[in-house]
C-alpha cells in the first residue's frame, strides 16, 4: 500500500509541503444514490489516497440529497465531487465560476455515456410503459440526470402525457435516490422506477456499472426478480468536478490521482465508479452544454 501511494504521489511531480501551505483540508462530496455508510465505504480508498497525495486531512461528506452537494460545491464547502450531468448543469447555472469539470468515467467499450433504466418487479405483470398507466412510478431526486431530468423529457414523449399525477401515471413520487428507488420497486412500494446503468454487459449482473450493479454487489436485489420496461437514449456521463478556486497544484494532483486510479488500484476504481470501468479520462465543459440548455429551459 505504501509503495502504491508513493507511486501515485510521484505521478504529480508536486511537492506536498507547497500544497499544504495552500489548503488546510480537502473535502469530497458524494452524491446520494445509496445509503450514507455505503457511500463512505466505497470512497474510503479515494479519501486515503487523496490525503496522502495532498498532505492535508481529507474528509468525505454525504449530504442527504443531490442539492446538498451542489450547494456545497457552489458555496465552497465541498472541493470535489463526481456530479451527474444535471447536477453539474445546476451548479454551473448557479455560478459559472464555482465549478470545473476535469474527468469523466469511461465504460469498458471506451464510451462515456449511460442510460436511465425503467424497471419493475417481474411478478408485477409490467413489461413496458403501456402497463404503467394509472400506476405508481418512483424517481430518485429532482437534480438527478437519469433519476428524473431525462425521464421527465423522454417518458412524456413516449406516453403522450405529462408527468403530473393522474395524467398518465397514477402517482409520481421521489424516493430520495437510486438505491431507494431500487429498494422501493423490489419491495413493491412503487410499481416501477428509474435508475442508471451503462447498459453494457448482462442484466442479471445489473449491467457492468451503475446503481443496479451496486445493488447486486451489496446483495440488495436479485436481478432475476426484476424486468426492464424502458431505456433512455444515451446520456453523457457526469463529470468529476473540482471547485474552480482551488490552487492549481491541488487541482493537478487530484486530477492525476483519479485519472491513474484504474491502473494503480482497479478495486478502488471499481468502488468509486460504481462498477466496471476503463478508467477516468479528461472532459471539459463543452460536453455538457446540451444538458445545461435543457436545465436552463426547464427553469424558465
Amino acid at each position: 500500500m505504501k509503495k502504491l501511494l508513493a507511486a501515485l504521489v510521484a505521478t504529480t511531480a508536486l511537492a506536498v509541503p507547497a500544497m499544504a501551505q495552500d489548503i488546510t483540508e480537502f473535502r469530497i462530496g458524494i452524491l446520494g444514490g445509496e445509503n450514507a455508510q455505503d457511500r463512505l465505504t466505497s470512497n474510503e480508498c479515494l479519501r486515503a489516497y487523496a490525503e496522502e497525495a495532498l498532505g492535508v486531512p481529507v474528509k468525505l461528506f454525504t449530504p442527504a440529497d443531490y442539492d446538498g452537494v451542489i450547494q456545497g460545491m457552489v458555496g465552497g464547502s465541498i472541493d470535489m465531487s463526481w456530479l451527474g450531468a444535471s447536477a453539474y448543469a445546476k451548479a454551473f447555472l448557479t455560478d459559472p465560476e464555482a465549478v470545473e469539470p476535469v474527468l469523466v468515467k469511461t465504460n469498458l467499450d471506451g464510451s462515456f455515456s449511460y442510460h436511465s433504466i425503467g424497471f419493475a418487479r417481474k411478478d408485477a405483470g409490467i413489461a413496458s410503459l403501456d402497463d404503467m398507466k394509472g400506476k405508481k412510478f418512483g424517481f430518485g431526486d429532482p437534480n438527478s440526470t437519469s433519476g428524473y431530468l431525462i425521464p421527465s423529457i423522454e417518458i412524456p414523449m413516449a406516453t403522450g402525457a405529462t408527468m403530473e399525477n393522474g395524467d398518465y401515471f397514477g402517482e409520481v413520487v421521489f424516493t430520495g435516490g437510486h438505491e431507494q428507488t431500487i429498494v422501493a420497486v423490489n419491495n413493491g412500494d412503487v410499481d416501477a422506477g428509474v435508475t442508471w446503468a451503462d447498459g453494457l454487459g448482462n442484466w442479471e449482473d445489473g449491467y457492468n456499472s451503475g446503481a443496479l450493479r451496486k445493488a447486486v454487489d451489496s446483495g440488495l436485489v436479485d436481478m432475476n426478480d426484476l424486468v426492464q420496461i424502458w431505456i433512455s437514449k444515451p446520456i453523457p456521463e457526469g463529470p468529476v468536478t473540482l471547485r474552480k478556486a482551488l490552487p492549481q497544484d491541488v487541482k493537478d494532483t487530484i486530477t492525476a490521482l483519479v485519472a491513474g486510479m484504474h491502473e494503480k488500484d482497479p478495486q478502488c476504481a471499481y468502488n468509486i465508479a460504481a462498477g466496471e470501468t476503463a478508467g477516468f479520462k479528461p472532459i471539459g465543459h463543452d460536453a455538457y452544454e446540451s444538458i445545461i440548455a435543457v436545465r436552463k429551459a426547464q427553469s424558465n
